[in-house]
């Protein structure tokens, strides 16, 4: 079981499998909001709000729905559509108990300029 929330508890987020490697990119939103992404399929994330649904943030093309707690403003996960029409769930394993994501390998991403992994 893979769970994480936001600051203020007011976003969680499950899912049964923790990931093999967590995301790190350099993009303009990414840098700024400084997540580690976990990707999932969209139907295999529960995401509960206890007292306000998620603000979003449509960055790029509008296609990523960039999602943060309206309360304590983090930055809990992103949904988008694959390149096969898959919807996704990222969940920002930031957002995850650091005992459950201290040994998960980190894959740098290069968002910002060649759209490659860079590591």
């Amino acid at each position: 079981m893979f769970t994480a929330e936001c600051h203020c508890g007011n976003v969680k987020l499950a899912t049964k499998n923790i990931p093999d490697s967590l995301l790190s990119c350099n993009c303009s939103i990414c840098n700024r909001v400084g997540a580690l992404w976990a990707y999932y399929k969209k139907e295999d994330v529960e995401i509960i709000t206890k007292d306000a649904p998620t603000s979003i943030y449509l960055w790029d093309k509008k296609e990523i729905e960039l999602h943060h707690c309206p309360d304590c403003g983090c930055t809990t996960h992103y949904s988008s559509s694959g390149e096969n029409g898959e919807r996704k769930t990222a969940i920002n394993a930031r957002m995850a108990d650091l005992k459950i994501t201290e040994n998960i390998p980190v894959k740098k991403f290069d968002g910002a300029d060649s759209w490659k992994f860079i590591s």
